[in-house]
Parts: C-alpha cells; structure tokens; sequence
C-alpha cells in the first residue's frame, strides 16, 4: 500500500510541474540549423565572459560509431562563481551544472534548443537559502533570455 502512495504522489508532482510555467524542460524553435546554433551560443558565452567547457556532436560521435543521428549538440557552460555558491547549498547541484542547451532537429528539419529549467533545482536538489534560491531566479531569466538571442539574434 505505501509502495502505491509514493507512485501516486510521485505522479501528483510530476503533473504539477507540466504547466507552462514549471515544465522540467523548456524548449524554443529556432529557424537556423544546430551548427549555425551552436555557433551563436559559443560567441554569446565568450562576449559575456561565461567559461565554455565544452560542447559535444552526438551526431559525430554516432557516425563515428557507424550508426546515423540527425544533428544534436550539447554545449555546456557557465560561471564557476556562481556555480560554487549553488553547489555550497547543496552538493548534489553538480550533477546538474555546468549549464546545458541541446540543440536537436527532427525528421521534418525543424532545430530546436531545450535546456532544464532552473526553476526545476529548487525542487530535485532542495534548494531553500535564499541566496542560492535569487541566482536560481536569476538564471532562469537568464536562460530565457539566452535562449530568445539565439533565436533570433541582433545583428
């Protein structure tokens, strides 16, 4: 019976956090491909003076591998200041930094960036000081915002 309630409320907050407003992921459509993505997103880090750690072409490593994948990268990057300070609040903040955006495209062409919400950490990690609960907020604009210059840039 305890074993059926834990599904249940498992479930229960699963479905609470699908709304618009508190999906885990959030997902925005570009009209370029994934490299000309990828490369927007590494110009941004480096003019905001963000560290790029690395970005990774699952499309590359499947051939590499013989099989075949429509374009996907994940570019990873951040600020180790602000990073330190969320992974102080709690440890289990690392397995969810460095910050991600995956750029995929599906069978129809269409290049999407999806990335976690940030919002979503305050709840898998138990994030309650409010000093790591503002960056958190913050991020989430941030990341918002990263996302909309990606999508369609000032140039």
């Amino acid at each position: 019976m305890r074993r059926w309630f834990m599904v249940a409320l498992a479930l229960l907050a699963l479905s609470g956090c699908e709304n618009k407003k508190g999906a885990f992921l959030k997902e925005v459509p570009l009209n370029i491909d994934v490299p000309t993505a990828v490369t927007r997103l590494e110009k941004i880090i480096q003019t905001k003076g963000l560290t790029h750690f690395g970005t990774i072409d699952h499309a590359k490593a499947a051939k590499e591998a013989g099989l075949k994948l429509r374009p996907e990268s994940v570019v990873m990057f951040g600020d180790p200041k602000m990073g330190t300070v969320l992974m102080e609040c709690n440890p289990s903040m690392g397995i969810d930094l460095p910050l991600r955006i995956l750029f995929t495209t599906d069978y129809e062409g269409q290049t999407t960036l999806t990335y976690t919400n940030p919002e979503y950490w305050t709840l898998k990690h138990n994030i309650k000081e409010k000093r790591c609960l503002a960056i958190i907020n913050n991020l989430s604009m941030a990341m918002q915002e990263l996302s909309e210059a990606i999508a369609s840039p000032k140039e």
